[in-house]
C-alpha cells in the first residue's frame, strides 16, 4: 500500500535513504580500519541489526541486558552493552548470556568488580568487562587517574573477571557550537580515552578494545587517531532533526512520523493526532544540534511543531494552515529519534511511497 494509506500516528523508515545512511558508516569505518559496532539503542530492531552485521559491522552495542537477550534470542551473538550493570540478578542475565554468546560490559567501580566476580564464581566463561572513560559528557565512567590504576589492579586480582578494553561516549560533542569546536572536543576525548589505555598497558594489561562513540564526529568524517580499534555511532542509521542539523542537511533522515491533521481551530493553528507519546517532547537546545520546536514537517519548508499534549501535536503557521485540510497526512522529523522508536511497537519500512515491510520493534520497553 501507499504509506499514505497506513493509520496514524504511524514510524515510517525510508529503506533507500537507510541503506546509504549504513553504507556509508561502515564505508567510514573500513576506510579508517577500525571494526563498526553500532548502538542499536536507536532502532531497537533486531532485524536492523542482522542488518548492519551483514554489511560489516563486527557486533553490536546496547544499553540494558534487556536488550541484548531480545538481540541474542533473535541470533545477535557479538554484543556489549555500553553501560555499568549493577544488581546481582541481572548480572546473573549476563552470565547466562555468556553460556552461548560473546557479551561484554561496562564497569568505573570496584563495587561493580566485587559483585561481577562473586555472579561469576563457577561460570564457564569469564566476565568480559570495559571501562568506562568520562571524557567530558559529565555522565559515567573513570575521572581519576589513580582510580582507573586502583579499579584496574582489582581486575587483575580477579579469577573470574578479564579486562575486554575501555570505552568512551563523547556526547557533550553534540553541544559544539560549530565543526570545528565538535572536532576539538572530539579529539581531547579520543586523546583521552587512549591515555587511558597506555596506562593499562603500563600496568600489565593491554586492552583488546578501545571504543569510542557518538554519530556527530564521523558523519563530519573526522579522522580517527591510531590505536582506537572500534567506533560505537547510533543514531547515523536514521538521523533525525538534530544530527541534520550538524551536516546540515535533512536529506539524510530516513525515519519520520506519520500523523493526520485533525483540527484547524484558528487561522494559524493546526492539530495532529500525535503528542508526546508518540514524538516525544525533547528538544536539543545548545550548540549544532540546537532545533527549533518539538519536530520539524518533513515537506514543507520551516514548519515546526510548536508544542505537544499527551496526543496532540500543535502548530502555529498560518501558510501551513491554508496550505493543508483536515484529514491531510504529514510527517514529522523528530528531535531525537532514539526514544521515538521505543514508543512504536513497528515501522513501516517504505520504498519510493510504498510501504514493503513492518520491522517489529522488539526491544522496546526493555528498560531493565
Amino acid at each position: 500500500m501507499k504509506y499514505v494509506e497506513l493509520d496514524t500516528p504511524a514510524l515510517l523508515i525510508d529503506r533507500e535513504i537507510m541503506m546509504d545512511n549504513l553504507r556509508f558508516m561502515q564505508n567510514y569505518a573500513n576506510e579508517h580500519k577500525v571494526h563498526l559496532r553500532p548502538h542499536t539503542k536507536t532502532h531497537k530492531m533486531p532485524k536492523l541489526a542482522r542488518l548492519q552485521e551483514e554489511l560489516g559491522a563486527v557486533g553490536i552495542t546496547v544499553a540494558k541486558v534487556g536488550e541484548a537477550e531480545i538481540m541474542a534470542k533473535n541470533g545477535l551473538k557479538n554484543i556489549f552493552i555500553a553501560n555499568e550493570i549493577v544488581g546481582k540478578s541481572k548480572i546473573q542475565r549476563i552470565r547466562k548470556l555468556a553460556e552461548t554468546i560473546d557479551i561484554s560490559f561496562g564497569i568505573d567501580n570496584i563495587y561493580h568488580v566485587t559483585e561481577i566476580e562473586e555472579v561469576f564464581k563457577g561460570a564457564e566463561k569469564k566476565a568480559q568487562v570495559l571501562i568506562e572513560i568520562e571524557v567530558g559528557e559529565q555522565r559515567s565512567g573513570i575521572i581519576e587517574e589513580s582510580d582507573f590504576r586502583t579499579l584496574l589492579e582489582n581486575v587483575k586480582a580477579c579469577k573470574h573477571v578479564e579486562l575486554r578494553g575501555i570505552f568512551s561516549h563523547d556526547g557533550h560533542s553534540y553541544k559544539a557550537e560549530n565543526i570545528d569546536e565538535c572536532k576539538e572536543l572530539y579529539l581531547e576525548s579520543v586523546n583521552r580515552t587512549l591515555h587511558f589505555a597506555r596506562i593499562a598497558e603500563e600496568m600489565g594489561v593491554k586492552p583488546e578494545v578501545i571504543s569510542i562513540g557518538s554519530t556527530p564526529p564521523f558523519m563530519l568524517n573526522f579522522e580517527i587517531p591510531d590505536g582506537v580499534t572500534e567506533i560505537r555511532p547510533g543514531t547515523y542509521i536514521l538521523m533525525d532533526s538534530s544530527q541534520a542539523n550538524v551536516i546540515g542537511t535533512y536529506e539524510r533522515c530516513a525515519a519520520s512520523v506519520l500523523t493526520t491533521i485533525i483540527s484547524k481551530p484558528t487561522n494559524e493553528r493546526v492539530i495532529t493526532d500525535v503528542g508526546a507519546k508518540g514524538i516525544t517532547a525533547q528538544t536539543r537546545s545548545e550548540g549544532h544540534t540546537n532545533t527549533n520546536g518539538l519536530g520539524r514537517i518533513k515537506e514543507f519548508e520551516d514548519v515546526y511543531i510548536h508544542g505537544v499534549f499527551d496526543e496532540h501535536a500543535i502548530i502555529y503557521n498560518g501558510d501551513f494552515r491554508n496550505q493543508v485540510n483536515i484529514g491531510d497526512k504529514v510527517q514529522i522529523i523528530p528531535n531525537h529519534i532514539c526514544p521515538v522508536c521505543n514508543l512504536y511497537e513497528k515501522a513501516y519500512l517504505l520504498s519510493k511511497g510504498e510501504v514493503v515491510e513492518e520491522i517489529p520493534i522488539d526491544c522496546r520497553a526493555k528498560l531493565q
